[in-house]
């Protein structure tokens, strides 16, 4: 029986990735949730890096020869801007607010992809696709208050880090579809683990362990972090940079309008209850997602 090629030309393929991503980036705000368990949050987001430059590093060795005067920077800003940032403020954040609301929070993701890329890489869109995207963050910022009100209060400098990973999240796109065209996605990922590993290595090196050891199952949630690392850094932004050359840049983020569904999902799985009125939230969301694509 012959297989079928994955071919991310064909638009049902595209929606395929965009639900298994939606998947693994709703699963790390559990994971970053267990490994501050027993780590800071500091050393998780550093952990994290550090694991994705080791899991990457036989690929790196492989693909330096890609590395050129015309695309280091822009390699080292996907590197920064891109990850290593984002994992600092998403780990801070969470260690004041809940990982469901992290999740939600991220949908901002799409709104400040349009923005950067209007502004800054001349980029165009519909009107269609502009509705779609407030569309869609009307339904995430629904979805976030449907939730325990209390749960919002004296947090707003927390919920601003994760604005300001969204805010990185959408200069990274953007650059890589305007300016890293001409490497694939494994060049991409792998070329912008090498600038900050070896950072986030030096660091820990550096960072007392003994709280650490003192603290139950640290060995499980150092496992859960590596876990965190491989699918949720390496596997999904591989895809993702992927999926960016072959859609738009607004179909790629439409990602982090779907997270806010398997967060619930894993809420479900811990227990929690589900209100009516968040499953319409999600249909507002995903009406937006729709829009979005139009």
């Amino acid at each position: 029986m012959r297989q079928q090629k994955i071919q991310l030309e064909n638009k049902a393929w595209q929606w395929a990735i965009l639900l298994f991503l939606s998947l693994i980036w709703g699963t790390s705000f559990i994971l970053m949730k267990k490994g501050l368990e027993s780590y800071s949050h500091t050393q998780v987001a550093a952990f994290r890096i550090f694991f994705s430059f080791v899991f990457m590093l036989p690929v790196t060795i492989k693909n330096i020869k890609a590395i050129r005067k015309d695309n280091v920077q822009s390699l080292i800003i996907v590197g920064i801007i891109g990850f290593a940032i984002p994992a600092f403020l998403f780990t801070k954040a969470q260690t004041r607010i809940d990982s469901s609301l992290a999740g939600m929070l991220n949908s901002l993701t799409p709104l400040f992809t349009l923005i950067v890329g209007l502004l800054a890489y001349r980029s165009s869109a519909r009107w269609m696709n502009v509705a779609g995207l407030f569309l869609g963050l009307m339904g995430a910022v629904g979805l976030m208050w449907n939730g325990d009100l209390n749960m919002l209060k004296g947090i707003n400098v927390f919920a601003l880090l994760i604005v300001a990973a969204t805010i990185c999240y959408g200069i990274n796109v953007n650059e890589i579809k305007f300016k890293l065209m001409q490497l694939t996605s494994l060049e991409i990922t792998s070329l912008a683990f090498l600038f900050t590993g070896p950072v986030a290595g030096i660091y820990l090196l550096f960072t007392d362990f003994t709280p650490v050891s003192q603290t139950p199952d640290y060995v499980l949630n150092l496992f859960y972090i590596a876990i965190l690392a491989l699918f949720s850094s390496v596997i999904a932004v591989l895809i993702f940079n992927h999926l960016i050359k072959y859609t738009t840049t607004l179909f790629a983020t439409s990602v982090t309008y779907i997270i806010p569904l398997f967060a619930i999902m894993w809420g479900i799985i811990d227990g929690e209850s589900i209100r009516l009125m968040q499953l319409c939230w999600i249909a507002v969301i995903l009406l937006g997602v729709y829009l979005v694509n139009k």
